[in-house]
C-alpha cells in the first residue's frame, strides 16, 4: 500500500500544498513548530478520519477558515482517491469522489502504522488508552469490528441510562434491563474473540522483534478481560452479581469496556518495572509485529510513519529497526535535522524540507 500524493487545503499552517511521494522512504525535515508533524498527521487523518494529536477535531482547520480538506491517491491493487473534509458543520469522507454515508465504510481502506514519542502513553497511561489502540488497529483490519464496537457502546449507554431510571423509580420493569444485558453479552463475546485473536497474532512476532532490537528475550502481551473463558450463562450470572452495585452507581461495572493489555518482559509488568528505554522498545516491537499481521491478513504492507524517531531511540536501535523493515514498505520519517539520519537510510530517499515559504522536495544525493 502506498500514498502517491497528498493535497491539503487550509490544514493547520498550510493554506494549499501538493506533495508527491515515492514508494520507499520519505523524510520530512523541519525545525520544531514549522509543520513537519502536521504533514504526517494529515496522512493519518486520511486513513482514520481523525487526528492522533487532539480530541478537538476543529483545531486542524487553519485559522480564519471554515473548513479543511485532505486528499490523497492511494495505490493498492488499484489506485483510488480518498478525501476527508472537515468543517464547522461536520465531517464528510469520499472515495473516488463518492460520499461514504458511514465512517465505518471508509475506515480500514487505508492502513497506517504510527510510531511517535507519545506512544509511551500506551504503557504508562490508563487501560482506556490501551483499549483505544486495540480498537484502532483491529478496525483497520476489519471494519465490521468497528460497527460491532459502535453497537456495543450504544447498548452500554442505553443500559447505563436505564440503570438510572430503575434507581429513581423502583416500580420500573427490570425486563428491559435484562434485554439490554443479553445484547451487551452477545456483542461483548464477539469483541472479546476479535481482541484475543489479534493479541495472539501479535504475540507470534513481538518477542522476535524485541530480541532483534535489544538482544533481550521474553516480551509478551497479556490480554486481560472479564469475559475471558466465560460462556453466556456464566456472564449472565456475573451481571446479576453486579446488579446492586451497578444500580447504586448508575453505570455498568462489568464488561469488555474494562479490558486491558499488560506488557510483560520476563513476566515483569513493564509499566511498573520497565525502564523508559524498555518501554519504547516494547511499543516499537508491537508496531513491527502489527506490520506482519497486516501483510498476512490483507496481503500488503501498511504505510509506516515514524514521527521524530531520533528523539525516541538511539542510532544503533534505529539502524536495527530499518534493517528489519521490508523494502516494499512505504515509510515516512520526521526529523529536525538531516544529519540525524544515517547515510544508509538516506540513500534513494525523497527529502521534504519545510521552510517558512513552503515545502521543498528533492531526491537525496550525497
Amino acid at each position: 500500500m502506498q500514498i502517491l500524493d497528498l493535497k491539503l487545503t487550509n490544514f493547520r499552517n498550510y493554506e494549499k500544498i501538493n506533495l508527491n511521494f515515492i514508494p520507499s522512504t520519505n523524510i520530512i525535515i523541519g525545525n520544531n513548530g514549522m509543520g513537519k508533524t502536521n504533514l504526517i498527521e494529515s496522512i493519518y487523518i486520511l486513513g482514520f478520519t481523525k487526528t492522533f494529536r487532539s480530541s478537538n477535531e476543529q483545531i486542524i482547520i487553519k485559522k480564519n477558515s471554515i473548513s479543511t480538506k485532505i486528499e490523497g491517491n492511494i495505490l493498492t491493487n488499484l489506485k483510488k482517491n480518498y478525501q476527508v473534509i472537515l468543517s464547522t458543520a461536520g465531517k464528510k469522507v469520499k472515495i473516488d469522489n463518492k460520499k461514504q454515508e458511514k465512517l465505518s465504510d471508509y475506515i480500514s481502506n487505508i492502513n497506517i502504522i504510527l510510531f511517535s514519542p507519545d506512544d509511551l502513553k500506551i504503557i504508562k497511561n490508563s487501560p482506556n488508552y490501551r483499549r483505544k489502540l486495540l480498537n484502532i488497529e483491529i478496525s483497520q483490519l476489519n471494519n465490521s469490528y468497528l460497527k460491532l464496537l459502535n453497537e456495543y457502546n450504544k447498548v452500554l449507554k442505553q443500559r447505563n441510562s436505564y440503570l438510572k431510571t430503575l434507581y429513581l423509580n423502583s416500580f420500573s420493569s427490570k425486563d428491559y434491563l435484562d434485554i439490554l444485558t443479553d445484547k451487551l453479552i452477545e456483542l461483548g463475546l464477539k469483541i472479546n474473540i476479535e481482541r484475543k485473536n489479534f493479541i495472539d497474532k501479535i504475540n507470534e512476532n513481538i518477542n522476535y522483534f524485541y530480541k532483534k532490537i535489544t538482544g533481550i528475550d521474553g516480551l509478551l502481551i497479556k490480554y486481560e478481560s472479564s469475559y475471558n473463558n466465560l460462556n453466556k450463562k456464566q456472564l449472565v450470572k456475573k451481571y446479576k452479581d453486579f446488579f446492586e452495585k451497578d444500580l447504586s452507581l448508575g453505570i455498568t461495572q462489568f464488561g469488555i469496556h474494562h479490558d486491558d493489555l499488560i506488557f510483560l518482559l520476563s513476566e515483569d509488568n513493564l509499566r511498573d518495572y520497565g525502564s523508559e528505554g524498555q518501554q519504547k522498545n516494547a511499543i516499537l516491537s508491537l508496531k513491527l509485529a502489527e506490520i506482519e499481521i497486516f501483510k498476512k491478513l490483507k496481503g500488503e504492507y501498511p504505510i509506516l510513519i515514524l514521527d521524530d524517531l531520533n528523539s525516541s531511540l538511539d542510532d544503533n536501535k534505529i539502524n536495527n529497526i530499518m534493517k528489519l523493515l521490508n523494502k516494499n514498505i512505504q515509510i515516512f520519517i520526521t526529523t529536525t535535522n538531516i544529519f540525524n539520519v544515517k547515510e544508509e537510510i538516506l540513500k534513494n530517499s525523497k527529502i521534504f524540507i519545510i521552510t517558512e515559504n513552503g515545502v521543498e522536495e528533492k531526491i537525496y544525493e550525497k
